[in-house]
């Protein structure tokens, strides 16, 4: 074989290779990939039937209800447009409380009621990260600048 023909023959296997490995990590990606829908969303039939997807909204207030055996719970998860009975077994987060932001993942059952295989409590809404807060409290101040040298320009017009 002529070395012309090695190296394109390797220029092939490489290139087959790097094929199958795109291949395999777009699968993996794409069985992994799980969808947010409200619960007016689900509702209106946009949720997968049969697939995982998550949901997300507030715990109604007076929804949740233990089983007999302390683990097993349902409660309605509801955007304040629609709302979506979930089941779940297990232990719940500590940040889940009613009235408060939920995500759960899993299937929607044939009967309508979601069953979750995952809850997560969403963290308080005015929680921010430090470098944010900080941008904002300077945007805040320059806006506050802005106001008062515009309204000093105001009175020294008039005046």
């Amino acid at each position: 074989m002529k070395p012309r023909h090695k190296r394109i023959a390797l220029i092939l296997g490489g290139l087959a290779i790097l094929a199958l490995a795109a291949t395999l990590v777009l699968n993996a990606f794409r069985s992994n990939l799980v969808f947010f829908f409200t619960p007016t969303q689900v509702v209106a039939g946009e949720a997968p039937k049969g697939k995982n997807f998550r949901i997300g909204g507030m715990v109604k207030e007076g929804s949740l209800h233990r089983e007999a055996d302390g683990v097993t719970l349902r409660f309605v998860v509801t955007d304040t447009d629609k709302e979506m009975p979930v089941a779940y077994k297990g232990i719940l987060p500590d940040l889940f409380r009613e009235g408060k932001g939920v995500v759960a993942q899993g299937k929607l059952g044939d009967d309508g009621l979601f069953v979750a295989s995952e809850v997560l409590a969403k963290h308080d809404e005015n929680y921010m990260p430090p470098e944010a807060a900080k941008a904002v409290g300077d945007a805040h101040a320059r806006a506050a600048a802005n106001k008062a040298t515009a309204e000093a320009a105001a009175r020294t017009v008039k005046q």
